[in-house]
């Protein structure tokens, strides 16, 4: 069974292993088709129209699927490795341990926010931008520039005290767990982590960090923990809903999972603590 441990307690083979596996998909190419998935699925996600990844009730288990997916193509270069979690309510600053020159290196230089440290700097193991939003082709941080605090644990529970998944206009001026917890409501989460890391993770083609996946591990994580302090809380909406999807309607692109798939994270994957 695979076990998603938090980032900071990973050991110097783990860190390792995990990068390598990246760096592998990188050169193989299939690293940049889920830059590019995530990127189509950001830019044509809107609040008025068809919706699937963001803006809706589905960006939870749509980003449950996508995750699985990436950490069974790093489980098919390494079978040992798991996707850690960054739990960005303790360490919230840029001395932080994954920000270290032997895990995924530190924020990007002031002139042009390249990182220049690490596995993922474009001076190292090949770490070039082919799906970009610019001309660049280097990696980009600008770790706490965009904005100052990361979210703190007293935001985070506010937000999983919320007993109700979603409700209309299930878009980003949703109220409930969902939208609050993507961050188009209240104290701002998921997005604001976004713009905290800055440079590529502030544009929709973010998985070009490979902090990413350890940032969508841990709301990932934080859904786990919402689903067991309000297990009679369901997924909404359940059925007949135009432009979003229902609890029993695939998701695109695979179009062989539902939401209702996606609830029960168990036969994939556990987390090392339940809280």
């Amino acid at each position: 069974m695979t076990v998603r441990k938090n980032q900071s307690q990973l050991t110097a083979d783990e860190k390792r292993r995990f990068v390598n596996a990246v760096l592998a998909l990188k050169r193989d190419g299939r690293y940049d088709s889920f830059v590019s998935t995530h990127n189509d699925f950001i830019m044509s996600d809107t609040d008025n129209g068809d919706r699937v990844g963001h803006r809706s009730p589905s960006f939870l288990p749509w980003h449950r699927r996508f995750l699985i997916q990436f950490e069974q193509a790093l489980q098919s270069v390494d079978a040992s490795v798991a996707l850690p979690y960054w739990d960005w309510t303790t360490d919230r600053t840029p001395a932080a341990s994954l920000w270290a020159p032997d895990f995924l290196g530190g924020t990007g230089r002031s002139r042009d926010s390249q990182v220049t440290d690490g596995a993922f700097a474009s001076s190292g193991n090949g770490w070039r931008i082919n799906v970009r939003v610019d001309g660049r082709d280097f990696l980009r941080r600008s770790l706490g520039a965009g904005v100052r605090q990361l979210p703190t644990k007293a935001e985070v529970d506010s937000v999983l005290a919320m007993s109700t998944y979603d409700m209309p206009p299930w878009n980003s001026a949703s109220d409930g767990f969902r939208n609050h917890l993507e961050g188009w409501r209240g104290v701002n989460l998921h997005n604001r982590v976004h713009v905290w890391v800055g440079g590529h993770m502030a544009t929709g083609a973010s998985p070009n960090d490979p902090v990413f996946w350890l940032h969508h591990a841990y709301v990932d994580k934080l859904w786990t923990q919402w689903r067991s302090r309000h297990p009679d809380s369901p997924y909404l909406p359940a059925s007949g809903t135009r432009d979003v999807v229902d609890l029993h309607d695939t998701m695109r692109p695979w179009g062989d999972v539902t939401p209702a798939d996606m609830l029960d994270h168990t036969p994939y994957y556990t987390y090392d603590t339940a809280a």
